[in-house]
């Protein structure tokens, strides 16, 4: 389990993290979202011991991550840049990290070779983007970790190796109990894969839930009223638009308690739409002044 209690950070002056609190349980699939600059890739680097928070705690396990040789052994982190020695081939890279992780299964990396159909004797500077990314993900893997904390994963890959890679990640959850945190702008992928979300901005956790529960809390309604009808004042409405006498609008509740008190207006029309992570993350950042703005050139 991950848990990051009331962590502040601060660079010269600017708290990139504010009383942030996450809570990441054993096996979960826990997807990271926020805009840029949200935060994201600095409590990342918290939970992987790279940084030290000004104040709060960051426990893996029930223990401090900061120079604690012990939790990081069961920790493997894949950046958005990935980490090679200048002159190293994949095969070197596996040697090194043979000899500095304890769990390295070099049987796992034979296995995987198949999945990854990379040159493990090309020179990794030589590799693409993607390429370098699934060798990456080859030599993490093979770590055998009990967390795996991965900062936009799959950039640069082409979808077949998208969803060859959270294939492995998937199986590695059921079969292990793996616990994965990834953070990503891709959130329709996140959608298929995570069990749990928090969404961040400006430092602070805006909200954290089972990502079930979190797209049975929010609903977008289409609906048409009879002239004279107005909506009920106690509907906590997100965002509404108009297109003739068509409304939209996103609700935060449960839809059949909200379909419920729309019933009341008696409706013409009425229909309601699940929503996507992405669009719940547009709604719910839109209180906090982020939305796509209407420019006139």
């Amino acid at each position: 389990m991950i848990e990051v209690r009331n962590v502040t950070k601060s660079f010269d002056g600017f708290k990139a993290l504010d009383d942030l609190s996450i809570n990441v349980p054993t096996g979960a699939i826990y997807g990271l979202v926020g805009p840029n600059g949200a935060g994201k890739s600095t409590i990342i680097r918290h939970i992987t011991g790279i940084f030290h928070q000004d104040t709060g705690k960051v426990l893996v396990n029930g223990k401090p991550v900061y120079e604690n040789p012990e939790i990081k052994k069961d920790i493997a982190y894949i950046p958005d840049d990935v980490f090679f020695f200048t002159q190293s081939t994949i095969k070197d890279m596996m040697k090194f990290y043979k000899g500095v992780c304890p769990n390295f299964s070099v049987e796992r990396f034979d296995k995987l070779r198949i999945a990854f159909d990379l040159n493990e004797n090309a020179k990794m500077r030589s590799l693409s983007k993607g390429m370098q990314k699934q060798a990456a993900f080859w030599l993490m893997v093979s770590m055998c970790p009990k967390v795996l904390v991965l900062d936009e994963p799959v950039d640069g890959l082409d979808p077949v190796m998208r969803r060859q890679v959270w294939s492995i990640l998937m199986a590695d959850v059921a079969e292990y109990g793996t616990t994965v945190l990834v953070s990503s702008h891709n959130l329709r992928e996140l959608e298929d894969v995570c069990d749990h979300v928090g969404i961040m901005n400006r430092g602070k956790l805006l909200l954290e839930r089972n990502l079930s529960d979190l797209q049975d809390n929010i609903a977008k309604v289409q609906l048409a009223l009879p002239d004279g009808k107005t909506l009920p004042e106690s509907l906590k409405i997100l965002h509404q638009s108009t297109t003739g006498r068509l409304q939209t609008i996103i609700v935060r509740g449960k839809s059949e308690e909200i379909t419920n008190k729309l019933a009341t207006c008696e409706p013409l029309f009425m229909d309601v739409v699940p929503l996507s992570l992405e669009e719940i993350f547009i709604y719910e950042l839109g209180g906090e002044h982020y939305e796509v703005k209407d420019i006139i050139l």
